[in-house]
């Protein structure tokens, strides 16, 4: 007898959730109302149990983690989105926007290092188009050729490769000439468009971001993922976003994770609105693994979330952690993250894991493993 076999056999459930529990236990896809069901009326313990079979039934005990850095060339951007803490003008103080060279000095001290990857993510700058960003991941392979570029939410790439004056698709792929090998999920935060108009109206459409995507993904560019949540969207608005990544997903198979992302309330125009709590957090991560049936992978990221609720969050279905960082990111320490200077070493993670008898794993980009530390 399986642990659902156990809860439901000890629980008093009603039939919704019979039902649920039967279909996660038999492989069946919930559907959309069953969603937004788990939300507004599964107790978390319900969630966890699910959630986890799942989890356990995927990877065992193993969670992932990867030897990482952020490069963020600029905080200036042609958008005002209102949840955004990150954001600087031109000349506006608190604005930054490194050239080349001075990433590529970045880049030179962790010539020697052990990591496998760069992530690089930043604000839509005015002037610098797909080839300037190109120009960049050359030098960055010529010093570290091994190194793979995780670079460019959809929001970058359609500005970039339009103002290079290229089609989509032309320009996907000259990226990846370039030296680009996958793109992270930023920039998706609500699809629907009552809420999208709300937060982000003036930036990339919820269509557009799936449609670069997905072009990505027939060009062999994997990507992740995600969804800003805890704002001024209702469970409905996230069962729409799930729905609309689990259909691409069974299009393109191209999604590496999924990563639901915390709203952060410092420093924005919708500080008013607050944050939600930890236990709306883990929902959030059980309902995500439940109804995201054919994404491999379920990420915490935890400069984010913070530490603690990491760890917890490996029992609601997450399977990683993300990486080192290295104190490379500014965008959720300037949004009042818990943590100020998001930093981990290896030992600092695989710690981590160990502490709540997971098994840490470091990955590559693609979720290939490169180390067990059983």
């Amino acid at each position: 007898m399986n642990k659902i076999d156990i809860f439901i056999k000890n629980s008093n459930l009603s039939n919704e959730l019979l039902k649920i529990a039967r279909k996660v236990k038999n492989n069946e896809r919930i559907s959309e109302e069953e969603g937004l069901f788990l939300y507004e009326n599964a107790e978390l313990s319900f969630l966890g149990v699910l959630s986890n079979y799942l989890r356990e039934k995927a990877h065992g005990d193993i969670t992932y983690f990867n030897k990482n850095f952020h490069i963020e060339p600029t905080n200036i951007c042609i958008y005002s989105c209102k949840f955004c803490s990150y954001v600087r003008k031109i000349n506006q103080e608190g604005a930054w926007e490194f050239n080349i060279e001075d990433i590529l000095e970045t880049v030179k001290s962790y010539k020697n290092k052990d990591v496998t990857e760069v992530h690089i993510v930043g604000g839509v700058h005015p002037n610098r188009d797909l080839h300037y960003y190109g120009e960049m991941m050359q030098k960055i392979k010529s010093i570290i050729p091994e190194i793979q570029i995780k670079a460019f939410t959809a929001v970058e790439l359609e500005f970039m490769i339009k103002k290079a004056k290229m089609p989509l698709v032309e320009g996907l792929k000259k990226l990846k000439e370039y030296g680009l090998d996958s793109i992270p999920g930023g920039g998706a935060e609500i699809f629907h468009i009552d809420i999208r108009k709300e937060l982000c109206d003036e930036k990339a459409s919820s269509e557009m971001w799936l449609k670069i995507h997905e072009a990505a993904h027939k060009v062999g560019l994997p990507s992740n993922a995600t969804i800003l949540y805890g704002h001024i969207e209702k469970y409905s608005h996230r069962i729409h976003h799930l729905s609309k990544l689990r259909d691409l997903q069974d299009k393109t198979g191209g999604f590496n994770t999924f990563i639901p992302l915390k709203f952060r309330k410092e420093n924005n125009s919708l500080s008013h609105v607050g944050e939600v709590s930890s236990i709306e957090d883990l929902k959030n991560f059980a309902v995500s693994r439940i109804f995201l049936d054919n994404f491999p992978h379920i990420k915490a990221y935890w400069p984010m979330l913070g530490r603690n609720i990491t760890q917890l969050s490996l029992s609601y279905g997450v399977d990683d952690v993300d990486g080192t960082i290295d104190d490379s990111t500014k965008i959720y320490s300037m949004a009042g993250a818990e943590d100020k200077n998001p930093k981990m070493s290896t030992q600092d993670l695989v710690h981590l894991i160990k502490k709540v008898r997971r098994i840490p794993a470091e990955r590559d980009t693609v979720y290939n493993i490169i180390k067990k530390y059983d």
